[in-house]
């Protein structure tokens, strides 16, 4: 039963993507950007779902088991720097990317006042393949893990299981085939949450119970400020925040993220986008924070427990088989519906970017996903571990390298091609290098990376 209910979710993804097919207009503006016609709900959850990868249902759930109360700071950070980049950007990059006829986020980096620049677009490319194409390959693994908990599979198997699905959809509707199943899955997975949450308070004996005991686990557990993060308060604590401020600022340099506001069908949706978009991002959030408060609890005497796995255990604890299925389609939906826009962002950058295409490009970009799909395999398949190292830092190098540009563009700030060349780049070395000296400890990367793109903007702007 199990399985029956998984691949019931996963089969209705596929279908809604196929029948987006039927609007399709045949052009390669359609397959990428679904003809500028999406409406604002569909927008709105589609960034959702794309924005809410593996990350939160294994890397926050995670985070939050080990550190408790105190994770809530991360998603206040990430919540309100990303409003803030919202505020600045996001209408604008619809504007312009239909002004200078626009189809890829290079595009943008290179064509924003009309330049035109061929070797910033180029820069810009090669950096968007490298990591968000290592990225997507990375999400295909992380669908492989629940896989492997609730059926002891292969984890190849998730992998292969996630790119054909993706593939198939994406092949035939592109982008308007994405945004509808993230719609779908968007769903699927508040309610894998929901479900998750109250079954773990019922088991437990209820709210008052549970928050009872995550008192007694230690004295910091509860706590919005803890022990590793208040010595001082205005010193660590303060740069924890804006470290995830800044993440949160960086979803404006995501460009498998940023593209889908480029779909929204008028400009002047902004608004009620923001209503829609950060309302059911901060209920997942909490959602997320809470049932992972909850596993604590029932998981927390278990040694050698993989609290990254909490999710799919409690489904197994606690649920009847056909919504274990229901989870594990939620956990999985939430990969696949940042792999698909992964895939589909580089294949704009291998078409639109990196190869210009003049002729049967519609054509043409539907086969740089199919080949852009089979490289993330075959990577999920068989990169070593250190290969998938960069996908810890991906986020923050695009964040860094892309977000001050695009604010300084939305503020009206010509940028000479030599010059927005140096802030890419000083901008990847900066995350790198304080990556690599342990600094993000205390200061995340991307916050770094972002105040040297700007440093650098201001000494050397004309």
């Amino acid at each position: 039963m199990i399985i029956i209910s998984f691949i019931f979710f996963l089969l209705l993804f596929v279908v809604i993507g196929v029948v987006s097919s039927f609007k399709s207009r045949g052009s390669s503006q359609d397959y990428l950007l679904a003809s500028r016609s999406v409406s604002p709900l569909f927008v709105a959850l589609s960034a959702v779902a794309t924005i809410n990868s593996g990350y939160m249902f294994i890397g926050m759930v995670g985070y939050t088991y080990l550190f408790g109360l105190s994770s809530i700071w991360l998603m206040f950070g990430w919540v309100f720097g990303d409003f803030l980049s919202s505020l600045i950007i996001h209408r604008k990059i619809r504007v312009i990317s239909q002004k200078r006829k626009i189809l890829s986020f290079a595009g943008l980096i290179s064509n924003w006042h009309g330049d035109n620049f061929k070797y910033a677009r180029i820069i810009a490319g090669l950096i968007i393949i490298l990591f968000l194409g290592t990225y997507a390959a990375a999400q295909l693994k992380a669908g492989s893990k629940a896989l492997h908990v609730i059926f002891g599979w292969d984890y190849s198997y998730g992998a292969i299981i996630g790119s054909l699905i993706v593939l198939t959809y994406c092949f035939s509707g592109g982008i308007r085939a994405s945004i509808w199943t993230d719609v779908a899955q968007s769903f699927v997975m508040i309610a894998a949450m929901i479900i998750l949450l109250i079954s773990s308070l019922i088991n437990y004996g209820g709210i008052g119970n549970v928050i009872n005991d995550l008192s007694n686990i230690s004295p910091s557990y509860m706590k919005l400020i803890t022990e590793d993060i208040n010595q001082p308060f205005f010193f660590s604590s303060f740069l924890f925040i804006l470290g995830w401020i800044f993440s949160g600022f960086g979803v404006a340099g995501q460009p498998h993220i940023m593209v889908r506001f480029m779909t929204m069908r008028k400009s002047k949706n902004i608004k009620i986008i923001r209503f829609y978009y950060y309302g059911f991002y901060s209920l997942f959030f909490l959602l997320t924070i809470a049932t992972a408060l909850s596993a604590r609890l029932i998981f927390n005497s278990e040694s050698n427990f993989d609290a990254e796995l909490a999710l799919p255990m409690m489904a197994q604890k606690f649920l009847p088989e056909f919504l274990i299925g229901l989870v594990l389609a939620g956990l999985f939906a939430a990969t696949m519906s940042t792999a698909d826009s992964q895939i589909l962002s580089c294949s704009a950058v291998l078409t639109n970017d990196l190869i210009e295409i003049k002729k049967h490009r519609y054509l043409i970009t539907k086969i740089a996903t199919l080949i852009t799909t089979i490289i993330a395999l075959l990577i999920s398949l068989f990169a070593s571990s250190n290969v998938f190292n960069l996908v810890l830092i991906a986020w923050s190098v695009l964040g860094a390298v892309f977000a001050p540009i695009l604010t300084l563009y939305a503020l009206n700030k010509k940028i000479p091609q030599n010059l927005l060349i140096a802030m890419m780049i000083s901008a990847l070395l900066s995350v790198l290098l304080w990556r690599k000296l342990g600094f993000n400890a205390d200061f995340n990367e991307i916050a770094f990376g972002m105040i040297i793109s700007f440093v650098i903007y201001f000494i050397f702007k004309k």
